[in-house]
């Protein structure tokens, strides 16, 4: 792990403070040096496959010390698909020794009584991602890809050794690690939960005394519905990350209504391609005119930002061509931060390397600025009577609603147009399927306008805590009763 040599000299330098909390589990610095270096193993790779704990950091860190590894499986698969996942990893070796057995310690990785970060270019962790088939994607990352990423993440994502950070998704999620190491690397508080829930979320960001919170967009609107609707105000949080999708103009008003000085940051990435641009509203500015984002409507709601630094950008045609400002085509990328690919799981659907240049699919177009604009995973794109629709397009429409408190938009078969648009919101009663009708016929050319529209009572997400627009359309055609049809 790239971030050791940092946590053993804060450990010197103020021990006593809270490095992480779990809950209400807490360890200093110096506690949580202490825990790593009381681990005892061999040089290999360490499989974890638990909920969020301090003992789970304790365990990471321990197992990535050194030039250790180790792969971060959710606990929430099923045993047979963790099974395969666990059998899969047996049969590869780091280092010099076999792996560890899953879920044992992992190599003490000390030299005296000090913690060491292994070489650069060495494997510290396996990831994981969904495929096309049942079985997740496995990928994994070199030292170097986070210190590189670490160089330039907290002046982008406005982090201090000052900053206690909250990321309540679990730790299996690149997010939400990526969130524990940047906090640990810049000598500030991590926080995070046991198990998400809105209230829990609420009430940490008031005991804790939060003035950072890292989450996706989906659980930052929720969290911010649910506070406006309290008539809470969070004055404490000076900053709001969102990643993991875009964050459209209407959830960012709504943060700022909540959290009025708070800086929102909103970045656009992909666990296999690290951070590739990013933007932020100042306190007070308008949702949409902060730095790197688009002018007007449309603009901003596909609007991602400026390149990240050290990250040069290109749109390319179907043929690896580039493309010039305004055509939409493939983004591609080239930075230090991307992994070093797939041990299995390449279905051709993301990441992919073309000459120097790296992709995981997403469509998109930079515009005369040198602006970022992201329209959708080419995967996730509906083909509805011969016309492109990207979901993240009408979502954005249907975020514009008053009452909507999030929307999920998929695909479903149609005799007639080949695949129809659909929609499925999680709103309030009196939000009814005319009002959202209306708001896509003025937002929406003909064939992006959804076609019918659900009311959902929990939103269809993945045990890592992602939207999945393929719950979503299961639900539908087997008529489960967490999605009912609005008429």
């Amino acid at each position: 792990m790239p971030i050791l040599t940092s946590l053993q000299r804060w450990a010197e330098s103020f021990p006593d403070q809270v490095a992480v909390a779990v809950d209400d589990d807490k360890v200093s610095y110096a506690q949580l040096r202490q825990r790593i270096l009381d681990h005892h193993g061999t040089t290999g790779l360490t499989v974890l496959n638990r909920v969020n704990s301090v003992d789970v950091v304790a365990d990471f860190l321990a197992g990535v010390s050194g030039s250790g590894c180790v792969a971060m499986l959710d606990p929430h698969w099923p045993a047979g698909q963790r099974a395969e996942v666990e059998e899969r990893l047996r049969g590869i070796a780091t280092g010099s020794d076999a792996p560890s057995a899953p879920g044992a310690p992992g190599p003490g990785g000390r030299t005296a009584e000090r913690l060491t970060d292994g070489p650069a270019e060495s494997t510290f962790l396996y990831g994981f991602t969904s495929g096309t088939t049942s079985l997740p994607k496995a990928f994994r990352r070199t030292r170097r890809s986070w210190q590189r990423s670490l160089e330039h993440s907290a002046e982008v994502l406005h982090l201090t050794r000052h900053d206690r950070t909250l990321a309540p998704g679990p730790l299996t999620a690149s997010l939400n690690l990526y969130a524990l190491a940047e906090s640990l690397q810049a000598g500030g508080s991590f926080h995070t939960l046991e198990r998400f829930g809105v209230a829990a979320v609420l009430g940490c960001l008031e005991r804790e005394r939060i003035t950072r919170l890292v989450a996706v967009p989906t659980v930052l609107r929720l969290l911010a519905d649910r506070a406006v609707a309290a008539g809470r105000v969070d004055r404490g949080l000076t900053c709001i990350v969102s990643g993991g999708a875009r964050l459209d103009a209407a959830t960012a008003g709504l943060l700022q209504r909540w959290a009025p000085h708070a800086t929102i940051v909103s970045y656009y990435g992909a666990a296999e391609l690290g951070f590739v641009a990013a933007s932020s509203v100042a306190p007070g500015d308008a949702a949409g005119s902060g730095s790197g984002s688009g002018s007007g409507s449309a603009g901003a709601d596909s609007a991602v930002g400026q390149p990240f630094p050290g990250v040069s950008i290109r749109i390319a045609d179907d043929d690896g061509r580039p493309l010039p400002a305004g055509a939409t085509g493939t983004i591609q990328v080239v930075s230090d931060f991307v992994c070093d690919g797939y041990l299995w799981g390449d279905d051709g659907e993301a990441f992919t390397r073309v000459g120097g240049w790296c992709t995981v699919g997403d469509q998109g177009f930079l515009d005369e600025s040198g602006v970022l604009h992201v329209l959708g995973r080419r995967a996730d794109m509906i083909v509805s009577a011969g016309t492109n629709v990207y979901p993240q397009e009408v979502e954005a429409a249907l975020h514009r609603v008053p009452g909507v408190q999030a929307a999920v938009v998929t695909g479903c078969p149609d005799a007639v147009v080949g695949t129809r648009v659909v929609a499925a919101v999680v709103a309030e009663p009196a939000v009814d399927a005319a009002r959202l009708r209306n708001a896509c016929i003025s937002a929406l050319a003909g064939e992006h306008r959804p076609r019918d529209f659900f009311r959902l009572t929990e939103l269809p997400v993945t045990t890592a805590g992602k939207v999945s627009r393929g719950l979503l359309a299961r639900w539908i055609e087997e008529e489960d009763p967490r999605v009912v049809r609005l008429r």
